[in-house]
């Protein structure tokens, strides 16, 4: 079996080609990731410059031999980047984060609290005073004659909009961390 010389940065253990090509496909797949971001969301991933302008490159190209070739020369200046950073920060982008879906799962049991029982209402305008407790008692009432008259959920997804102004996201420690 033929053997790369190339060695893994964890481990002084020769890699095979697969494993070479494996890790070289995901570089590229991570570049692909990112060509498909707007330019304002990429200049928050502080980015070689080389990589950067790649990837702006990428976004040009439109054939799909010179898309290809770019992807690969994209994937060969990922080498030389950490990309631990750079993908969490492409799964908050994208909305899979642990914090947002922990987030989410929070306020989804807030709205079926608030439909299963009046107390729940009183406690969450205790935590939350300023929050419009006449709307809410209004959305509420309608979000349950949807359901009994087995109409579209408009208003139970209203209470969800509601709910994510009173319980804004807090950022991850990495985003803190990034914006100091």
């Amino acid at each position: 079996m033929y053997r790369y010389d190339y060695k893994s940065e964890d481990t002084d253990i020769t890699l095979s080609k697969t494993k070479i090509k494996k890790q070289m496909h995901d570089l590229q797949e991570i570049g692909e990731q990112l060509a498909e971001l707007g330019v304002d969301q990429l200049k928050q991933f502080n980015l070689p410059d080389s990589l950067l302008d790649a990837i702006m490159e990428m976004k040009r190209i439109h054939k799909f031999g010179a898309r290809r070739r770019q992807m690969q020369y994209i994937g060969k200046l990922m080498r030389e980047v950490e990309t631990g950073p750079i993908v969490a920060q492409l799964e908050a982008l994208r909305g899979k984060s642990v914090q947002h879906i922990a987030w989410l799962h929070q306020l989804e049991r807030w709205r079926d609290r608030l439909l299963e029982s009046d107390s729940a209402l009183t406690e969450l305008l205790a935590d939350h005073p300023a929050a419009d407790a006449q709307r809410l008692r209004t959305l509420i009432r309608n979000a349950l004659r949807e359901k009994e008259l087995a109409k579209p959920p408009k208003s139970y997804r209203e209470i969800f909009q509601v709910l994510r102004e009173i319980f804004p996201e807090k950022p991850s420690q990495e985003q803190e961390n990034s914006d100091m």
